[in-house]
């Protein structure tokens, strides 16, 4: 089995913290250590890292991307136009750029089809290369409600049930609902509630008892509202929160997954970029909105996880949400934490991955930049020199140094008889 030690890095852990000389010891797909540099010691035969100069964080979470989008000017008419067998072609695509982009998990909450879990099966099974993928295969919606072109019509509670009884046997980790209109959507509202209160419960309740987490899309208040209400463990947008609705979130210990950045792309392409007029008038009216709301949920105690609604906004470029939250209030560190620790945990998956501690999964990404001053820097891909899923490095570009070879093995030596490799060549 594989043991590797990064040493003398900066860490940036999910929890809060910071370690400025840590070594972090992998043994196959766990972390089995961390701990001061100084005084934690490397096992004879392992494969060194030295992170002089480099930042180590938890692999990012992104909770709210649509693989099946691919950031086109109108993705609705594009997803709609475009074959199916296309649209996986595309989302294999869309997966590699975003784990190079540092995210080894991403919740995909809403696909055109059910090939999205055979995507998921794909990378599991280490036939492709992506990120660990939470999907709820297709949105349940109300008849022509918002994202009914990635969606399982239904109405009346029953026929609800029905949807999402069809969704878990497809493989759904989790089930999203459609509360309010949306944006991309023509004819449809964001200020509107959509799906009734007894259909939400109907839903939820079903999908709760069937072990799902449970998402709702949901820009109006009263959207919000109604789906809290019914059980969602996660409110996407929340757009227009008022104080109620923050008050609710918090009581029930819902998380606002805020995706500032599509509001902010569809507004900034604007008509010029060839976006829909209807889209464009509709999220120029709630960009200021949704920063207030951000605030206020910050106020409120609401927990935040973040997610980007990447597929609206082009995949890989998901690291821009970060800061964007830093901008209306967040800290550099707040923001990390927000989409490693908080993301697992809206996941249900805080017991595996989200932050750098003995015993979870392997998921790692080094920088060459400080996050903590420059959060920013983040958003320049070649900025992450390397990421780690389950153990397995799948972006690497960090330098050997010319030292003693391992006989037979190819990997340097230093005279402890340690196997070493060296410095991202800054």
């Amino acid at each position: 089995m594989t043991i590797r030690a990064i040493r003398n890095v900066l860490v940036v852990d999910g929890l809060g913290r910071t370690l400025p000389r840590a070594t972090v010891l992998i043994k196959g797909d766990r972390i089995t250590a961390v701990g001061d540099a100084r005084q934690l010691g490397t096992p004879r035969g392992a494969i060194r890292i030295d992170g002089r100069g480099l930042t180590l964080l938890p692999g990012l979470m992104d909770c709210h991307v649509h693989l099946c989008l691919g950031g086109e000017p109108d993705v609705v008419q594009t997803v709609q136009q475009d074959d199916p067998a296309l649209t996986l072609l595309k989302a294999v695509r869309y997966a590699r750029q975003t784990l190079e982009a540092g995210f080894t998990t991403v919740r995909d909450v809403g696909a055109r089809d059910h090939s999205i879990f055979q995507l998921k099966q794909a990378i599991d099974s280490g036939l492709l290369t992506g990120p660990r993928i939470a999907a709820a295969g297709r949105v349940i919606c109300m008849p022509n409600g918002h994202a009914h072109f990635i969606g399982q019509e239904a109405e009346g509670p029953d026929a609800v049930v029905a949807a999402v009884q069809a969704q878990v046997e497809a493989g759904a980790e989790v089930i999203k609902f459609i509360a309010s209109g949306g944006v991309l959507t023509p004819g449809t509202s964001p200020d509107s509630a959509q799906m009734t209160p007894e259909e939400l419960a109907a839903g939820m309740t079903a999908a709760r008892r069937a072990g799902r987490r449970v998402a709702a899309h949901a820009h109006s208040a009263q959207g919000m509202k109604n789906a809290i209400r019914a059980g969602a463990h996660s409110i996407e947008h929340a757009t227009l929160m008022d104080e109620e609705a923050a008050t609710l979130m918090t009581a029930h210990r819902a998380v606002m997954v805020p995706t500032l950045s599509a509001l902010a792309t569809t507004a900034g392409c604007g008509l010029s970029g060839g976006v829909p007029e209807q889209a464009v008038a509709k999220a120029k009216a709630m960009v200021a909105r949704h920063k207030s709301s951000f605030k206020l949920a910050r106020r409120a105690g609401v927990a935040i996880a973040m997610g980007t609604d990447a597929g609206v906004m082009p995949h890989g470029t998901n690291l821009r949400e970060l800061g964007l939250m830093v901008n209306i209030g967040m800290t550099p560190m707040e923001s990390i934490v927000a989409t490693t620790k908080i993301a697992a945990q809206c996941l249900g998956w805080e017991d595996q991955v989200g932050t750098i501690e003995k015993g979870k999964y392997a998921d790692i990404i080094i920088a060459s930049t400080n996050p903590i001053q420059d959060i920013r820097s983040l958003e320049n891909n070649d900025h992450i020199v390397f990421v780690m899923k389950d153990g397995n490095p799948l972006k690497n570009r960090l330098k050997e140094i010319p030292v003693d070879l391992l006989p037979g093995s190819g990997y340097p030596i230093d005279h402890a008889g340690n196997t070493r490799i060296g410095q991202y060549p800054g």
